[in-house]
């Protein structure tokens, strides 16, 4: 299989094979199609309760009931996308990113594409995917959980619940009702994943990697220091820049940060690197600048 390139991901998003929407966690996710609506009704409840326990200026159930079907009825009455700025106009602006927790909503394009970066415009995920499939809640959670160990598996319930967003309480059923494969950590943590998932061979290299602002291989994570070392975490995560800096991985570590600047990718490693890995990571660097385009 070929790079991913930009133009291909911007045509996804426009054919609506490819979605991006507000799901787990109450953050941005681009998803395929066929996952769209697992990960709704999955996250949906956990969405709904984080945004209200989180609301300044108070929020209640109710009120975001009504919002959610007064914006129901004006996307029904226009047959049209609605961008922020009307949003923010029809519910009001403390409400409007809260609002998509009742009633499903995705970001139509230009929204999501580098064309349009800034571009809010959204739209009834009814109408924009298609109806939800019959489908319950623990069998939603069930498919979400099933795909993030795919990715990111063998891993501790701790990282299931973080990256999903779900409560220990209600994830734990579902997981119980789950045919998973089992490890123990070396410290003898108990490690979940997909049947049959590949397991890496222990003494391959890991590739250098460059990962965007907000990833969630850092957010979901516990204190690992193999992936972040502590020394270098507050350089990442500080209370002037919560949503962390775009990163780059040698053997598998937080080993620097990165920027792209006037058509290249400008790297700021935490120490010295070698002569074999500096050309791997320029090699890198030249691909993710061919992406930025």
């Amino acid at each position: 299989m070929g790079a991913l390139q930009r133009d291909e991901l911007t045509k996804a998003l426009e054919r609506r094979t490819v979605v991006q929407a507000t799901l787990m966690r109450i953050t941005i996710h681009l998803v395929a199609k066929r996952d769209f609506w697992p990960f709704a009704l999955a996250t949906r409840a956990a969405r709904a309760a984080s945004w209200l326990r989180h609301m300044r200026g108070g929020a209640d159930e109710a009120q975001m009931i009504d919002l959610a079907g007064r914006l129901r009825e004006h996307l029904a009455r226009t047959g049209e996308p609605i961008s922020r700025k009307q949003l923010d106009a029809l519910v009001g602006k403390q409400y409007a990113l809260g609002v998509g927790q009742w009633i499903d909503l995705v970001r139509a394009p230009p929204a999501g594409t580098w064309e349009r970066r800034r571009a809010e415009l959204f739209a009834a995920a009814e109408e924009w995917v298609g109806p939800p499939p019959q489908l319950s809640g623990a069998d939603a959670a069930a498919l979400l959980v099933r795909s993030y160990l795919a990715g990111f598996g063998p891993a501790a319930r701790a990282d299931i619940t973080s990256y999903t967003g779900l409560a220990p309480r209600d994830l734990a059923p579902v997981l119980e009702g789950m045919r998973l494969r089992r490890f123990r950590s070396e410290q003898g943590d108990e490690l979940l994943d997909v049947p049959h998932g590949r397991l890496p061979d222990p003494d391959l290299p890991a590739a250098v990697r460059f990962l965007p602002t907000w990833d969630a291989t850092l957010l979901v994570h516990a204190r690992r220091a193999r992936i972040l070392p502590e020394e270098h975490r507050p350089k990442i995560f500080h209370v002037r820049n919560p949503h962390s800096t775009p990163t780059f991985l040698v053997d598998g570590a937080v080993a620097g940060t990165w920027k792209h600047a006037d058509g290249r990718i400008e790297v700021a490693p935490f120490g010295r690197l070698d002569p074999a890995t500096r050309r791997e990571l320029r090699d890198e660097a030249d691909r993710l600048a061919a992406f930025h385009g």
